[in-house]
C-alpha cells in the first residue's frame, strides 16, 4: 500500500524543528542553536490498530528558517524540497511535480511555527513523559485542533534524537527512526534548489 504523498510532506515539515536534547530546555535552545543539519531516516507508517502499511527510507537535510530537502529512495522515489519560498514534491514513477507557495503549504499549521518560528510555547502544550526503550521521550500536543497531526513524540538516546512518533487525526502512527545525524555543517548551495525535470507534469496550485 501506498501512503499518500500528503504524509510524506508534513513529516518533511515537521523535521526542521527537531531537537537534539530530552528536555523541553533543549528543544527551546535548539531552536536558536541549530542553523543546518543532515542525516539518514528509516519510516514506518501502521494503521489505528497498529498493522504496518508502508516502509520507507531516505535522506534528509536542512537549513533553517525555510528550507529543507527530503528524498525518499525506497519503496517508491519521491523528492520534497522548501527553497524558502516555494515547495516542490517530484514523484519520479508518475514523473510529477508539484508546486505550490511554502506559507501556503505550511498554513496555520504546527509545522510553520516549528520551522520558521523559535516561540513554540504558543502552539504547543510540552511535556516531559518519562524513559521507554532507553530513551527519554517529550510530547508535544497542539493547542488547536487545525493540525495534520494530534499529537508529536520526540524520543532521544545518548547520542541525540533517536526517533519520533506521529499520531493523526484518524488514530494513523508515523515512526521515524534517525542516524548519522550532523549538525551545523556545511551543506552544498543547490541542495535546497529544484529545477523540474524535463517532461515532468508540472501541477500548479
Amino acid at each position: 500500500m501506498r501512503v499518500p504523498l500528503r504524509k510524506s510532506l508534513m513529516l518533511l515539515l515537521l523535521l526542521p524543528c527537531l531537537a537534539w536534547g530530552a528536555s523541553t530546555e533543549a528543544l527551546r535552545a535548539f531552536l536558536t542553536q541549530t542553523t543546518t543539519a543532515k542525516g539518514r531516516f528509516a519510516q514506518m507508517v501502521l494503521d489505528k490498530n497498529l498493522k504496518k502499511l508502508q516502509e520507507s527510507t531516505g535522506t534528509m537535510q536542512f537549513s533553517r528558517p525555510g528550507k529543507f530537502r527530503w528524498e525518499y529512495d525506497k519503496p517508491y522515489e519521491q523528492v520534497i524540497v522548501g527553497d524558502g519560498v516555494k515547495l516542490w514534491v517530484y514523484d519520479k514513477d508518475l514523473n510529477q511535480v508539484t508546486e505550490r507557495k511554502l506559507d501556503r503549504a505550511l498554513g496555520a499549521s504546527p509545522a510553520a511555527l516549528l520551522a520558521g518560528s523559535n516561540e513554540i510555547d504558543k502552539s504547543y502544550i510540552l511535556t516531559n513523559i518519562g524513559s521507554q526503550e532507553g530513551l527519554d521521550w517529550l510530547e508535544a500536543v497542539p493547542r488547536t485542533k487545525d493540525t495534520t497531526f494530534e499529537r508529536i513524540r520526540l524520543g532521544f538516546g545518548k547520542a541525540g534524537l533517536d526517533a519520533m512518533e506521529l499520531r493523526d487525526q484518524f488514530g494513523q502512527v508515523t515512526v521515524i527512526k534517525f542516524a548519522d545525524m550532523e549538525r551545523n555543517g556545511k551543506l552544498a548551495p543547490d541542495a535546497f534548489s529544484f529545477v523540474p525535470p524535463k517532461g515532468a507534469d508540472v501541477i500548479r496550485e
